[in-house]
């Protein structure tokens, strides 16, 4: 590959996300100096919408979850919080704290459909959410007042003035902002937008939704229980009528309007979406169809949102003719002191009244590279994912020495120390070359915490992956275009951007699905290099399913050979090369 490293695109992106988040922030921070009442209303009221919204970007633009109705959560926040000022008279904030915490809770039992719902399900459920919640707040008279409301919490002294409400949601759109841009930027971050985009590949990586989206779940709450204080302060008097559904579709759309995988791009959709209306009275009676008609608009023009518009506008000229030089030298052996091979004994696995797989065995011995060939629909694939744990063997056993691999769990297999890719390239298009190859990276030991700290401790584990990262693509020779968008890859590169991502892991074992299928004569040829390095220099063990043969027969030591689910042979390249079996039913030359 080119030498000569294009402009960071990435540094130019967030340069001019920067630049506007700068200007909003002075635009806010002075507003109570130059604009009136009115103005300052407005301003709290985009202030409060962001507290909430910026922690359900992470769950809506990072993780893909629809939480349409997620105005049920703001609800709790703020009756919780008004209940205890008005019934209890506990101070403002620690009733806020009290609606945090009672909000996490909230939003983990509204989030927990997502762990099993998809897409249109998950948004059913959450508008199911709210609108349990809103008849809980008309039947609980006692506590909220029913269809009379109850008085908001009213902070004591100069901060219960408009201006000082307003620096008050400003100091916590400030802290909101800092958390949640901390997260997104985090391991946790890449996690959410993988399991979205990408979830077999980040299955394959260890990842799991219920890691990864729980304790963001558990946050996006905590900061709508904070959001529901404040706007039910700004409210002074709250009513059910004041969560309705325009309300939580306007957090909705700012989401996605703003650009999902962005922070201040929906930011800036929140200041958007809430002036609007404000404009005129007419504007407000159409708040609605004006939501619905930028969510189009945004969905045609620039499908990405706001955030996405800007990131491509940065974006240099990427030349269209490019080698890949790769350096296998730098996959190191990591001085591994298990030894044991990967073994598939007997296994099988049939779908409806088909066997597609029959009493397999093979073994993968650390430092060699196995080959798996067959016809097209000899059960390949199949094998690669009983392995992996994708697919779960009706008989037979997958074992790593003495250890037997449990069918169904691919983050179990990759736990043990499994990698692999795949026939078509899983991975982020949206992403950088660099954050799909972090995505395989071992998880540290800081946690959710931490990460939303920004503690050093984060920093320093995330200066560490980034620099295995780019080792990995130095590996594979993409480390010129680590900070470019995936989807300006050509195919060939992506190819060897998943074994980059596979290398992240540190693998015992890398299972290869034809890794050499669209590349070209010169790009085998390095494949071919890098992956003999891999096994007898780095010690993993390779298991390969490949069709180009003179690659197969060039690079593997031992080769299965399948027809019709089972295995037609088995044994050294020339062994099987000269199986007149084996050349009647694949080669050809029988």
């Amino acid at each position: 590959m080119d030498t000569t490293r294009p402009a960071a695109p990435a540094f130019a992106f967030n340069s001019v996300m920067a630049i506007a988040g700068v200007a909003v922030l002075a635009a806010l921070v002075s507003l109570p100096v130059w604009g009136d009442d009115y103005f300052v209303v407005i301003g709290t009221r985009i202030l409060v919408y962001w507290c909430l919204i910026s922690g359900l970007n992470l769950v809506v633009g990072f993780a893909g979850q629809l939480a349409i109705g997620y105005v049920a959560v703001l609800a709790v926040g703020g009756y919780t919080a008004s209940a205890l000022c008005f019934h209890l008279g506990l101070d403002p904030f620690l009733s806020m704290a009290a609606a945090a915490a009672l909000c996490a809770l909230a939003g983990l039992i509204v989030g927990i459909p997502a762990l099993r719902l998809r897409t249109f399900y998950f948004a059913v459920a959450t508008l199911g959410a709210a609108q349990i919640v809103t008849q809980i707040a008309f039947s609980w008279t006692s506590v909220t007042g029913g269809g009379i409301g109850i008085p908001g919490p009213m902070f004591p002294g100069a901060l219960g003035s408009v201006s000082g409400l307003y620096y008050v949601c400003m100091v916590a759109a400030i802290l909101c902002t800092w958390l949640t841009t901390n997260l997104a930027f985090s391991r946790y971050g890449r996690e959410l937008v993988a399991l979205r985009d990408a979830g077999v590949a980040a299955a394959s990586c260890g990842l799991s939704n219920r890691r990864s989206l729980v304790p963001v779940l558990i946050f996006a709450g905590a900061l709508a229980g904070v959001a529901g204080t404040l706007y039910a302060s700004v409210q002074t008097y709250i009513t059910p009528e004041a969560f309705n559904f325009d309300l939580s579709l306007l957090f909705f759309v700012a989401i996605l309007v703003g650009g999902r995988g962005t922070v201040l791009g929906p930011a800036l959709a929140t200041v958007i979406l809430t002036i609007l209306p404000e404009l005129s009275v007419d504007l407000a009676a159409w708040s609605t169809l004006i939501h619905a008609a930028l969510l189009l608009g945004i969905t045609l023009l620039v499908p990405g949102g706001i955030g996405e518009g800007l990131r491509k506008l940065t974006e240099p000229p990427l030349p269209e003719s490019r080698v890949i030089r790769i350096r296998p030298e730098l996959a190191r052996d990591h001085d591994r002191t298990e030894k044991a091979p990967l073994e598939a004994s007997e296994i099988s696995i049939s779908f409806g009244g088909l066997k597609a797989v029959d009493a397999v065995s093979l073994s993968v011995v650390p430092g060699e590279v196995h080959g798996l060939i067959g016809p097209n629909g000899s059960g390949k694939t199949t094998t690669l994912n009983v392995i992996c744990g994708f697919n779960t063997a009706s008989e037979g056993a997958v074992r790593i020495g003495s250890d037997l691999l449990a069918g169904g769990v691919p983050q179990e297999a990759a736990a043990k120390g499994i990698a692999r890719t795949f026939q078509t390239p899983k991975v982020v298009g949206e992403a950088t070359v660099l954050q799909n190859v972090l995505i395989g990276a071992q998880s540290p030991s800081t946690g959710f915490v931490s990460a939303a700290l920004g503690l050093p401790a984060q920093r320093q584990d995330e200066r560490a992956m980034r620099e295995r990262g780019m080792v990995a693509l130095r590996t594979v020779g993409l480390d010129a275009f680590a900070d470019l968008s995936c989807e300006r890859l050509q195919h060939s590169e992506l190819r060897f951007l998943e074994i980059a991502r596979a290398l992240m892991m540190e693998p015992r074992f890398l299972l290869l699905d034809e890794p050499a299928a669209g590349l070209s004569r010169d790009e085998i040829e390095r494949l071919d290099e890098l992956i003999a390095h891999l096994a007898r220099d780095a010690g993993i063990g390779v298991l390969m399913v490949e069709h180009h043969a003179d690659l197969i027969f060039k690079v593997c030591d031992r080769i299965t050979v399948l027809n019709f689910g089972a295995v037609l042979a088995s044994g050294t390249a020339d062994e099987v090369r000269t199986n007149k079996e084996v050349q009647n039913a694949y080669l050809g030359t029988g």
